[in-house]
């Protein structure tokens, strides 16, 4: 059987990031970087808020964190800003701080495991 393409995209994808774990969101945040859930509102209604993320629709993701364009959040500084995307199990994030890197965000990466590893980190399931 032929592996899915997706799947060498992905890979191909996560060639580029230095990717994070749970452990480490803490002291990014405290450091300047940003936290960015990208999770949909279903998802964050069934398993819960990530503390000091930023809320960012996948669809308008580059928009609001490309330091060049008009509709960036305030929160975004510049190019060398470390960005850690979140989805839920790590997978769509790789391709989002994949595509970050493209617009020059050279410390974009993400969550390995996504929220999902976040929440099992928590012990208590988070919440």
């Amino acid at each position: 059987m032929v592996p899915a393409r997706i799947d060498a995209v992905l890979q191909e994808a996560r060639r580029g990031l230095v990717r994070v774990g749970p452990e480490d969101l803490s002291a990014i945040a405290a450091a300047g970087g940003l936290i960015i859930d990208t999770r949909s509102q279903d998802q964050r209604s069934r398993d819960g808020e990530l503390p000091g993320a930023v809320l960012v629709e996948r669809n308008v993701l580059e928009w609001r964190l490309d330091p060049t364009s008009p509709h960036r959040l305030p929160e975004v500084r510049d190019s060398d800003q470390t960005i850690v995307v979140v989805c839920d199990e790590g997978y769509a994030s790789s391709l989002a701080a994949a595509s970050l890197q493209a617009l020059g965000l050279v410390n974009a990466t993400d969550l390995a495991g996504g929220y999902q590893a976040w929440l099992r980190s928590q012990g208590d399931g988070g919440r």
